[in-house]
C-alpha cells in the first residue's frame, strides 16, 4: 500500500475524530447545569438537570431528544411526562440558573460597600452573595434553585469581599474591632 495514502487516511481519521470530539464537548458544555422551569403539574418552579453526558455523546451523530437526569420534584413524580422539556427547548439559555442569577446581578451594586457586583470571579471561587432580611449574607449557589425566584425578590446583592468580611464578623465577633471612620 502506498505510504502517502496511508498517511492521508490516518489524517482523515484524526480529523473526523477531532470533529466528533468537538461536537460532543460543545454539546456537553451547552447542556450541563441546573435549569429552572415551571412544573406543568403544579405551576411552581422546579430545578432540573439534563442528562448532559448521554445527550452529548448521542449528539455526535445527530440531535437527540432532550431527557432529564434530575428534578427537584423527584422521586415522587419520577414517572412524569417531562413536559417541562418544552420550556428548555424554547429557551435553552434563558432557564439556566446561573444565567438567571447573572441577569439579576447585572448593573446592581453591593448594598454594603456600593461597588458593582461582579460575577466574573466565580471561576476562582469568588461567588457573589445575598443579604437576607435578617441582615445575614449567604452565597446564592447555596440556595435551592427552585427557591431562587422568591429569594431574589426579598434579598439584596452583596459582593464577595463584603460577604467574606460579614461571615468573619458573624463567626468570630471576638476578633473584630469596629472603629468609626475618620474622614
Amino acid at each position: 500500500m502506498n505510504p502517502a495514502l496511508v498517511w492521508a487516511l490516518v489524517a482523515l481519521a484524526v480529523l473526523i475524530a477531532a470533529f466528533l470530539l468537538f461536537r460532543i464537548l460543545r454539546a456537553y458544555f451547552r447542556l450541563r447545569g441546573k435549569r429552572l422551569v415551571t412544573c406543568p403539574e403544579n405551576q411552581k418552579p422546579a430545578a432540573v438537570s439534563l442528562a448532559a453526558v448521554r445527550l452529548a455523546r448521542d449528539s455526535a451523530l445527530g440531535k437527540p431528544p432532550l431527557r432529564l437526569s434530575e428534578c427537584s420534584r423527584w422521586p415522587e413524580l419520577q414517572g412524569c411526562g417531562q413536559d417541562c422539556l418544552q420550556q428548555i427547548e424554547a429557551a435553552p439559555e434563558g432557564c439556566l440558573v446561573r444565567g438567571i442569577v447573572a441577569a439579576w446581578y447585572a448593573n446592581k451594586t453591593c448594598v454594603l460597600c456600593g461597588r458593582p457586583v461582579d460575577m466574573s470571579g466565580e471561576l476562582v471561587g469568588q461567588v457573589p452573595a445575598l443579604l437576607n432580611p435578617e441582615r445575614q449574607t449567604v452565597y446564592w449557589d447555596k440556595i435551592a434553585p427552585e427557591r431562587l425566584p422568591e429569594v431574589l425578590q426579598t434579598h439584596s446583592p452583596v459582593c464577595w469581599s463584603c460577604h467574606i468580611a460579614e461571615t468573619f464578623r458573624r463567626e468570630h465577633p471576638e476578633m473584630v474591632a469596629d472603629r468609626p471612620a475618620r474622614w
